[in-house]
């Protein structure tokens, strides 16, 4: 599976261009992908795991530690989306702040359903 496979569609409605500038998480981005590599590592472990017949709490421990993994992940990413993002737009004052309030939300809720 490619990056690009795993990451899915766009979000419908969601504006990917943004304003052109930099990500908030450009900072950490080596770090990012350094996580998402162990994450997929993980992953992989799981389809180990089920081929080679091993026993269904094991592999559900492994899920378990997967999904907490891509919650701390997404949770980060959050963070640095609020103090960027957010922030950048809270200081620029006008429309920016109030989309950008509502586009965090939606990804927290988002976050929340899984």
């Amino acid at each position: 599976m490619t990056t690009t496979e795993a990451a899915g569609p766009p979000v419908s409605g969601h504006d990917n261009s943004h304003d052109g500038g930099t990500h908030g998480y450009h900072k950490q981005k080596d770090e990012h992908l350094k996580r998402l590599r162990r994450i997929e590592g993980q992953v992989r472990g799981l389809q180990r795991m089920v081929d080679e017949d091993v026993y269904c709490i094991d592999i559900l421990t492994q899920v378990s530690a997967s999904t907490k993994a891509l919650q701390s992940f997404a949770l980060q990413l959050l963070e640095e989306h609020l103090r960027h993002c957010v922030a950048d737009a809270a200081v620029k004052g006008g429309d920016e702040v109030d989309a950008k309030v509502e586009e965090a939300t939606k990804a927290i809720a988002r976050l929340l359903r899984t």
